[in-house]
């Protein structure tokens, strides 16, 4: 594995024609939310400016063309992180990102990665890797070719089985 900035994962994401993202766990405990999840379970308003990178950055990419989807697999009931992402995929959603969730019971036979990762077009992999405790996170380019063959398997299994965002909250 060859760690990644995220400027150059940026760079390899604006490249590309097509950047799929599978996410993978229920509850992620990056330092960077903290304060922006805490004030949604306190129910206090957010202007949401700790996203504004990332959506600037998702409006860049579809603008220019690059198709951006995401699956979530999730588990029924949702985690507090998973209704608070509930509610922020709107803004992905507007962005120009193409966001879908599998609750986990529909992908039972599904051999998925141990990471969370990004597929880059049909042959780029990137892991999106965690620290232990999970408070820290970033990217690791993958050139193992029997782990891109099966996150492409995987990315053709779970993409027409997600439930597209809209379709999932109504």
């Amino acid at each position: 594995m060859e760690p990644l900035s995220y400027e150059e994962f940026k760079a390899l994401a604006r490249a590309s024609r097509r950047a799929f993202h599978l996410e993978l766990k229920d509850t992620y405990n990056v330092a960077a939310e903290d304060e922006a999840f805490g004030r949604w379970q306190r129910g206090q308003p957010d202007d949401y400016a700790w996203h504004q990178d990332w959506l600037s950055f998702l409006r860049e990419v579809t603008a220019a063309g690059v198709q951006v989807q995401r699956v979530r697999v999730v588990s029924l009931p949702h985690t507090a992180y998973t209704r608070w992402g509930l509610d922020i995929s709107r803004l992905n959603v507007e962005a120009g990102e193409d966001m879908r969730y599998l609750p986990r019971h529909l992908a039972e036979n599904v051999d998925f990665p141990s990471e969370d990762y990004w597929l880059l077009d049909e042959n780029t992999l990137v892991l999106s890797v965690f620290s232990e405790d999970g408070r820290t996170g970033g990217f690791a380019h993958d050139a193992s070719p029997q782990l891109l063959a099966q996150c492409l398997a995987v990315r053709d299994q779970v993409w027409d089985r997600a439930i597209p965002y809209a379709r999932y909250v109504a």
